[in-house]
């Protein structure tokens, strides 16, 4: 990519998030956009620092969103929502259709290895620009990009309300065209009129997650409830191989 495009390509993201925030003077635009390989290179701030805080920014504001829409769900349901609209795919998927990745600062190394595409350094460029809108105009106008950011990841999760968890877990752990995960009791404890159950969630020979409850029924649950918290990166660690992994 030459410089004339790179600067269209950040000309044209600048006009995207106008449309979306308004008017806000952003001072670490620049920065936002800068991949730490850029920064080894040339010296110029990275978007770490930022993308730190815009973590947590991002988290908060999609929990004040699903406690406004959903105000009779339970905390688990909840945190299954959540974790689907932060995660680095959902992510970058909104990073993708504003041609973000184009606006990135990237080392040499990094361009030739094609990062300029990869999910989670598309995600965590989102992730800093929330970030600074935060530190220029406060939380309103960081959750005005938010919520453009979740909107359709947004409409996939509100499937998974009144969802049975194991059925998520399955089609989540299929999608990666791996069998349905496995769940076997590990043991007991307490007395025998009222035992709490320990099960894993098993996918092949690997362990994804546990979870116990008074019956084996809702300690299986628990346990595909576990799983599904997981963001994709965690799983893919916990996932058997080979498998059809989409590439992160």
């Amino acid at each position: 990519m030459g410089e004339e495009d790179f600067t269209k390509a950040r000309e044209a993201l600048a006009e995207t998030l106008r449309g979306i925030v308004g008017e806000v003077a952003l001072p670490r635009f620049a920065e936002a956009l800068t991949h730490p390989s850029y920064s080894n290179e040339t010296g110029a701030p990275d978007n770490q620092r930022l993308e730190f805080l815009g973590d947590s920014v991002l988290g908060l504001c999609v929990s004040e969103m699903l406690l406004e829409a959903h105000p009779t769900a339970d905390e688990g349901t909840l945190t299954r929502m959540r974790a689907a609209l932060v995660n680095a795919d959902a992510l970058a998927r909104w990073g993708r259709s504003v041609s973000l990745g184009d606006a990135l600062a990237l080392g040499r190394g990094a361009r030739a290895s094609g990062d300029r595409d990869q999910t989670n350094v598309i995600a965590d460029a989102v992730e800093a620009l929330v970030a600074a809108f935060y530190e220029a105009a406060g939380h309103d106008a960081a959750r005005r990009l938010v919520a453009e950011v979740i909107r359709e990841p947004l409409a996939d999760a509100a499937r998974l309300m009144g969802r049975d968890p194991k059925s998520a877990l399955q089609e989540r752990v299929q999608a990666y065209g791996l069998p349905a995960p496995v769940y076997r009791v590990q043991g007991s404890s307490g007395p025998k009129h009222e035992p709490t159950f320990q099960v894993e969630a098993m996918v092949g020979d690997r362990l994804i997650a546990q979870g116990e409850g008074r019956s084996k029924r809702i300690a299986e649950r628990a346990a595909a409830e576990a799983a599904l918290e997981l963001d994709d990166a965690e799983l893919r660690t916990r996932l058997p191989r080979p498998s059809r992994l989409p590439p992160a």
